[in-house]
């Protein structure tokens, strides 16, 4: 078991909703900590609520003119367009700026556990907003929980905090926010730019003296390839920068069957990525970790089983994949969606990956990408780009 785990949770967090037939519905939390309790997951940890994030908190990273606006569109419930609020991907909605702010707020809660020493880890599901700028929401996101969280335990004495954000879709917000600071290392691992939301995040972004990472993955990259770029950029970087505290974002849109990506990774292969980062944990950042979710649209068969997996692993206690869902919870989400949702916990994958240690070809579109990002920053690191 891991020590003190905490898991941010208030079913108020459940109000982030865009309304019907947007893919950022809230049912996705809702399974999530519904599988986890039916499965005892937080037998194992310490559940505890939260506040809404203050003005003051926001606006470590936000703009209080924007604060001020989104707090217009939460009492009027009409667009602000100049905003990024309106018609699109993040509407405008009554209580938007309420409902942001708690999910703000959660993270803010798991960062301060983690940072006084309450927590040894301390996760967020409905957190991992991190397409919100400074100024305007984008990509389904109003604030950037991540970003304010980071910036919140720079303003309490952190020296290095290392961010890994494996969602499909680049981490450009936190990434924004943070790359001309050399002391926050970013590191997103996402679908190719040229192909997908938010259209950045390529190799050459690389910050400030290197502190900005982006590994753009081909199209119909699957666990063997995305595991194989993890490993042959992430644990080397966190090793040399050596965080304080590492966050991480945790969509699980890089899934085979979700409707908005087109990488072709599993539960199991996700599952994978958590155990390692947890592993990267202890050994870079002495167990400090602060764990968010993220994007993923798939709301039956993904999201709940994904970040069960996630809290679990969190917790030290990870279950075993071949563990059946529980028939209470199979009948909870088909009653709330209509679906049959899976049976296991499980894909029926066995992740395997080779080392880019071993050697790389030139011809293979993975190992190019993993080429770009090495040239472009272990060098800046002091780490040798090639094998």
């Amino acid at each position: 078991m891991s020590e003190s785990v905490w898991v941010v949770w208030d079913d108020a967090l459940t109000s982030y909703d865009f309304g019907p037939g947007h893919p950022m519905a809230p049912i996705r939390v809702e399974l999530t900590m519904a599988l986890a309790r039916e499965l005892g997951v937080l037998d194992g940890v310490e559940l505890t609520g939260c506040a809404a994030a203050t003005d003051d908190e926001l606006a470590l990273v936000h703009h209080r003119d924007y604060i001020e606006a989104v707090k217009a569109v939460s009492a009027r419930g009409e667009p602000d367009l100049r905003r990024g609020l309106g018609p699109g991907d993040t509407p405008a909605f009554r209580g938007v700026h309420e409902a942001s702010a708690l999910i703000a707020g959660a993270t803010l809660t798991a960062a301060r556990a983690v940072w006084t020493g309450r927590a040894e880890h301390a996760v967020n599901i409905a957190g991992g907003l991190h397409h919100a700028m400074p100024g305007a929401a984008s990509g389904f996101c109003v604030y950037n929980d991540p970003g304010v969280a980071i910036a919140w335990l720079l303003s309490q004495g952190a020296e290095r905090v290392a961010y890994v954000d494996v969602d499909v879709h680049h981490g450009d917000g936190v990434q924004y926010m943070f790359e001309h600071d050399p002391r926050v290392l970013t590191i997103s691992l996402h679908e190719t730019p040229t192909s997908l939301f938010p259209g950045t995040g390529f190799p050459t972004e690389t910050g400030a003296e290197g502190t900005a990472v982006n590994v753009a993955l081909p199209v119909g990259c699957g666990d063997g390839g995305w595991l194989r770029a993890f490993h042959a950029v992430v644990p080397p970087l966190l090793r040399e920068f050596a965080p304080e505290v590492l966050v991480t974002q945790h969509g699980c849109d890089s899934h085979a069957l979700d409707p908005l990506a087109h990488l072709m990774l599993s539960i199991d292969g996700q599952r994978t990525a958590y155990a390692v980062l947890h592993s990267l944990a202890h050994e870079t950042a002495g167990g400090r970790w602060i764990a968010t979710g993220g994007g993923g649209y798939e709301l039956v068969q993904v999201v709940p089983r994904a970040w069960t997996h996630l809290i679990a692993e969190a917790a030290g206690d990870p279950v075993e994949p071949t563990t059946p869902t529980p028939a209470r919870w199979r009948e909870f989400a088909t009653e709330k969606t209509g679906e049959v949702p899976p049976l296991t916990m499980t894909d029926g994958r066995s992740p395997e990956f080779y080392d880019f240690t071993d050697g790389y070809d030139p011809s293979d579109a993975v190992d190019r990408s993993i080429v770009a990002t090495r040239k472009a920053v272990f060098p800046l690191h002091g780490l040798d780009p090639l094998p």
